[in-house]
């Protein structure tokens, strides 16, 4: 089946649960509205069919963007810096940078990384928070596991970092550490070989860039020079970040 038709069972198997006439739309604009009902969705059950439908149509969409092989990258000290979409990298798991209900984005078609994560995995990632987080509320620092599903990687690593509004707090740098240390951490004890992290508070967060480039820099290090068995990929997906990282990690390198 083509994407097209597979778009369409998709989306009208979802305005039938909305209770919703399917809109006439052109091809070009399906898969944004496939993915914005997505994104809008409860946690609910889904069923086998539309499942087998979203991961038939989702597996294709990551072939077609093109798998990137994380084992392929330069490593100084087991750390690669590389800019693009983390959806594409086949790390053993990536970071995702999420809200404290750890459901991830409801609003359709965000440009949040936890947005494009959850999208391009598939339903069941929200539904797999669900189960763990049960209306719960996940404090910062710490760090949730479950299946990659659709994605390249194998596992993702939710993690919930501080909100900045004004200046950086002791409690936000600790915080923030912390979000980076028990993805470590947690990589570690799931004996994983490869680990790519987002850029965790910073963007709508709000956490100045520099400073949190600085501090996962230096934890990161700090960390990987007692375990010398994980390689860690700093991921990045604006110029400016890239150009910030590259910087920090040429200064500190030993």
């Amino acid at each position: 089946m083509n994407q097209t038709a597979l778009l369409d069972q998709l989306i009208a198997i979802l305005c039938e649960e909305r209770g919703e006439p399917v809109p006439a739309l052109p091809n070009e604009q399906k898969a944004d509205f496939f993915r914005a009902l997505c994104n809008v969705r409860p946690p609910l059950p889904a069923s086998e069919n539309f499942l087998r439908l979203q991961n038939e149509y989702l597996s294709a969409r990551t072939r077609e963007r093109g798998v990137v092989d994380v084992n392929a990258f330069d490593y100084k000290n087991n750390i690669a810096l590389w800019r693009g979409d983390i959806t594409r990298l086949n790390a053993d798991a990536v970071v995702n940078a999420c809200n404290a209900v750890l459901l991830g984005c409801f609003a359709p078609l965000h440009g949040c990384i936890d947005n494009a994560i959850h999208s391009a995995a598939g339903v069941q990632v929200r539904l797999d928070c669900n189960a763990m987080m049960q209306g719960t509320s996940e404090p910062n620092g710490r760090v949730r596991v479950t299946k990659a599903y659709n994605l390249p990687s194998r596992h993702i690593f939710h993690t919930v970092g501080p909100i900045v509004r004004g200046n950086v707090t002791k409690n936000d740098e600790r915080d923030l550490k912390n979000c980076y240390l028990s993805c470590l951490h947690k990589a570690e004890e799931m004996r994983l070989a490869t680990l790519a992290f987002c850029c965790i508070s910073t963007g709508e967060y709000g956490y100045p860039r520099a400073a949190a480039c600085r501090l996962a820099c230096e934890t990161v290090r700090g960390y990987l020079a007692e375990n010398r068995r994980l390689k860690v990929i700093f991921n990045v997906f604006l110029e400016k970040d890239e150009k910030l990282y590259a910087s920090e990690l040429c200064r500190t390198a030993g």
